[in-house]
């Protein structure tokens, strides 16, 4: 690819499908189980090439410094693996909320670490990008890898599996939750047993649970109310530590219904899961 190519690459968003918490280490790290799947909504992050070295990146996010910055810090740790002194403008459309458990952030590092190991024309391996994208955060290696997968351990032992394919509203009532909360809370279940990843796949979704939903609810009453409302009208569960909950419906006219009935308070959207990433569809393009 030409150095004066740009890129417009899609950053989507995840779900849990299942989340069981089967210990917490020595470090306060807690040993989880979860099955990752992708869907076809997120955030867009376009990138172009600069000579003079500088990453800059638009708009700003609130209450986001850039050293914290995701992105950013993807797109450093990328140089200063490689040796590489080209810069990027980077522009973020931002759809996903923040502390949705939606995996926004991570989604948004693992876009900038491929798109830019092609723009800058770098061709490291996608293991050597989920490598480094695990010093950025447990959940980039799954968006790096872009396939729905049973993860262990912190999230970063991936196998790809792939699920059933429906539509899904997800709801986000509005709150945002503080990840390190939950998981500090005493009340956190932290000794599911341990299952296979066979015994999860066979259970089917019927038996798919988050072990996070009781604290959540606790600390925020509003993701109760939506995970209750929904719940009236199709299975659905909490995604990651919340805040998003998701619907889970077996056509797109029955996601489109709901969502025309969901109170106005809340916001949601409905999409269609994916088993690959179409951050990896559009790269192939």
């Amino acid at each position: 690819m030409p150095d004066t190519a740009r890129l417009r690459l899609p950053a989507p968003a995840k779900l849990n499908r299942m989340l069981h918490i089967t210990g917490r280490r020595g470090d306060g790290y807690h040993e989880l189980q979860t099955l990752f799947q992708f869907l076809d909504h997120g955030d867009t992050l376009s990138l172009a090439p600069r000579d003079d070295g500088e990453l800059r990146l638009t708009p700003t996010l609130p209450g986001v410094a850039d050293g914290d910055n995701l992105i950013l810090r993807a797109a450093r740790a990328l140089r200063e693996a490689t040796g590489c002194r080209r810069g990027a403008d980077l522009h973020l459309e931002k759809r996903l909320p923040m502390g949705g458990g939606l995996g926004g952030g991570s989604s948004d590092a693992a876009t900038a670490l491929l798109g830019l190991n092609r723009l800058w024309g770098l061709e490291l391996s996608l293991d050597a990008l989920a490598e480094l994208g695990l010093t950025l955060g447990a959940d980039v290696p799954v968006f790096v890898r872009g396939h729905a997968a049973w993860a262990e351990g912190v999230g970063e032992r991936l196998t790809p599996v792939t699920l059933d394919s429906p539509w899904f509203v997800v709801v986000h009532p509005g709150v945002a939750v503080a990840t390190p909360a939950v998981f500090q809370a005493p009340q956190l279940t932290r000794d599911t047993p341990p299952i296979t990843m066979a015994r999860a796949l066979q259970g089917g979704t019927a038996s798919w649970r988050n072990d996070c939903e009781p604290t959540v609810r606790e600390l925020h009453p509003e993701i109760g109310e939506a995970l209750d409302w929904l719940r009236d009208r199709a299975p659905a569960m909490l995604t990651g530590t919340g805040a998003c909950v998701f619907a889970r419906l077996d056509r797109e006219a029955d996601a489109q219904a709901l969502l025309a009935e969901m109170p106005s308070r809340w916001q949601a959207f409905a999409a269609r899961g994916r088993n690959r990433s179409p951050l990896h569809d559009a790269l192939d393009r």
